[in-house]
């Protein structure tokens, strides 16, 4: 009976001890590459199923224990040598550095460069890739790394912003490998900056270009015969069929040896003010751009070209409250203004404030302007502050409202073909804009000028809007 319990006793510790050696290999490499910030590879548990096996032979044949007790000391003699190059060679001496301007246009493509330098004094492998925060496509996602010691390489990075606003770009990651991969570490290399992503800017570059060639048609703006004479010379351009031949500079197209023409300019400087909802109206999508995106880019392009004819411009931002408030001047720097107030405005699912805006709007602007707001029209609740606010201010100011449409409704609603359910849309579709119409009609009929489009060809619109009031000297 003794015999037996102590034949018992044996087996039960032999069985156990391949598992206590197993667990004594790999429970302190474990929890040394956690304090190192350090996990392992695929290698390292390729290894670790080797002694794994090798513990589940024992238990049939005890011969094997010597066996596996040296696997067990190689594994993790390996591992923790493996494991304290790595940190040695990391410790110290890896610095990144970003080349990147500090200003980018939404939605438009940024290429700027990413440089490692290592002075570790040992080779670091691995993947680096930068720090990428939401609403910024990079492209690549990650580098391959290979540096040698007391070198340096730069990667060349495509970034895309998808939002406004500003980004704080504060790290570099490098993924490295130790020299047999048995395990990976993190590092997270500092490298502070900060990208303002702006409305695109781009085109306004377009527009002066296309200015000064006369080729304004090509984006939709027409050229708007001005009632009156105008008095101030602005520049001298080519002849075209629609000038009046009085205005022709011999001089000028004698040495040119081309038909050259005098542009004048109304030397009346007017007022334009920019109000935009920042509220709940704002807060829908197109082309992967909320309705507020659309407004600011074609408003933008507004004062640009209205700053250029040497009109006062000023913008007023607000939703549930008054967010920020630029008053009319004119100059260069007054774009730079209207940019910096308007980049990180942001759409918010609240209900605007029509009578604190308009209130701040008296309050602050005494001169008769043009007063644009841009908003939708979605409820009848905003839509009647929408035609009161406006006509309680014409006479007083020249006031346009901007309406965006919804393509989807109006697609819906020309497109009735197809099943019930197919009809019932078109139906409710042509009901709310029957209903939309009432409401340009309400605006017209109190002296409120309408720009009815869809956002995403609102520019061309608002800038001839603009152009033929300023034709008609209407204010």
């Amino acid at each position: 009976m003794a015999y037996n319990q102590q034949t018992q006793a044996a087996f039960e510790w032999m069985t156990a001890l391949p598992w206590v050696l197993f667990v004594l290999v790999v429970a302190p490499l474990l929890v040394a590459a956690v304090g190192f910030r350090c996990f392992p590879t695929l290698r390292w548990f390729y290894l670790l199923g080797l002694a794994l096996g090798i513990s589940l032979v024992v238990l049939i044949d005890a011969q094997w224990l010597l066996i596996l007790a040296i696997c067990d000391a190689l594994i993790a003699t390996v591992g923790l040598l493996d494991l304290l190059f790595l940190v040695t060679a990391t410790r110290q001496g890896l610095t990144a550095r970003r080349e990147m301007v500090r200003t980018a246009s939404l939605g438009k493509p940024l290429v700027y460069a990413i440089t490692l330098e290592n002075n570790s004094g040992a080779m670091v492998r691995g993947a680096a890739r930068d720090d990428v925060r939401e609403h910024l496509h990079a492209e690549p996602l990650e580098h391959p790394l290979q540096l040698p010691n007391r070198s340096r390489v730069t990667f060349q990075r495509r970034l895309t912003p998808q939002r406004r606003g500003p980004f704080e770009l504060r790290y570099a990651y490098l993924r490295v490998s130790s020299p047999l991969g048995l395990w990976q570490r993190t590092l997270r290399l500092p490298a502070n900056d900060r990208l303002n992503v702006y409305p695109d800017m781009q085109q306004l570059s377009e527009y002066a270009l296309l200015a000064r060639t006369n080729r304004l048609s090509l984006i939709g703006v027409r050229q708007t015969r001005r009632i009156g004479q105008d008095s101030d010379f602005e520049r001298l351009r080519d002849y075209s069929r629609d000038d009046n031949y009085r205005h022709i500079d011999w001089r000028s197209t004698a040495r040119r040896r081309k038909l050259t023409v005098k542009q004048f300019q109304s030397d009346q400087s007017q007022r334009l003010i920019f109000m935009l909802d920042c509220g709940r109206m704002m807060t829908n999508e197109r082309d992967g751009f909320s309705l507020l995106d659309h407004a600011l880019n074609a408003t933008l392009m507004l004062a640009y070209v209205a700053l250029q004819q040497g009109d006062d411009v000023g913008m007023l931002c607000f939703s549930d409250r008054i967010h920020r408030y630029i008053p009319p001047r004119g100059g260069k720097q007054q774009m730079n203004r209207l940019l910096q107030a308007s980049f990180d405005q942001f759409p918010k699912l609240v209900e605007s404030r029509y009578d604190e805006a308009f209130l701040y709007l008296s309050n602050h602007c005494k001169r008769r302007s043009l007063v644009v707001l841009a908003t939708n029209v979605i409820d009848e609740v905003n839509a009647n502050q929408i035609v009161d606010y406006l006509g309680n201010i014409s006479g007083r100011h020249l006031p346009l409202g901007v309406l965006l449409r919804d393509r989807q409704m109006f697609n819906a609603a020309d497109n009735p073909a197809g099943d019930d359910l197919q009809l019932y849309r078109a139906a409710a579709a042509a009901e709310i804009l029957c209903w939309r119409n009432q409401v340009i009609s309400d605006l017209s009929h109190q002296g409120v000028l309408v720009v009815d489009t869809y956002p995403e060809e609102l520019t061309a619109p608002l800038v001839n809007q603009y152009l033929a009031i300023k034709a008609q000297h209407r204010l």
